[in-house]
């Protein structure tokens, strides 16, 4: 990918290379993109966690009540072992039931409740960050691409992803944050961002 913006505009969402529609607030997208979100903000490389996301839709493991039936067991194995797992599987895997657990109690399940009983912005991300294991940068994983679709989704862009944009000469502030075309710019910075350090390394 390059950093020119006309093809910054173009950049699919994370969400879209999965096969999420977040457009259409179905909780079902709604959930597989929590999922997604914490594996992707968890510390392992994302080839890795969109595999891990592939072997949970594989299994239809993409509700709350379903991964709950299936244990932490068969998270641990085969789920996090497909994905490719060697490293923090089983507290992954932990994580994963405990925010499903906690989706339960607190939303009924419903991440669309989460979003509409948080008075703003700012208390919508203190939600999620209420969930287990589930830090800023997870946050704005999951927050950023629904920023479209949901009133109060509005996160600060990552202080990696401002410093990219002002380096290819990319003024993030001439485009409304809550459209598309942010989002997309956006999801391009991150993966730039990535391919980037992955030559340096």
């Amino acid at each position: 990918m390059g950093g020119t913006l006309e093809e910054l505009k173009r950049s699919p969402l994370y969400s879209e290379e999965l096969g999420v529609n977040l457009e259409t607030t179905d909780e079902g997208e709604l959930f597989k993109w929590f999922l997604a979100s914490v594996l992707f903000g968890a510390r392992i490389s994302e080839t890795i966690a969109r595999r891990t996301y592939k072997a949970f839709e594989k299994r239809n493991l993409t509700a709350p009540r379903a991964i709950l039936a299936a244990g932490w067991d068969f998270l641990v194995n085969p789920i996090m072992r497909e994905g490719g797992y060697v490293r923090y599987d089983e507290k992954t895997s932990r994580e994963i039931l405990r925010n499903c657990e906690s989706l339960l109690s607190d939303y009924g399940g419903n991440l669309a409740r989460l979003h509409d009983e948080s008075e703003d912005e700012r208390d919508l991300e203190k939600r999620l960050l209420r969930f287990y294991g589930v830090g800023p940068v997870t946050v704005n994983i999951f927050l950023r691409e629904l920023r479209p679709y949901w009133k109060k989704a509005d996160p600060e862009p990552l202080p990696a992803v401002l410093k990219l944009a002002e380096k290819y000469g990319i003024d993030l502030k001439s485009f409304p944050r809550k459209s598309l075309t942010f989002a997309r710019i956006e999801a391009g910075l991150v993966r730039l961002r990535k391919e980037l350090r992955e030559k340096a390394a």
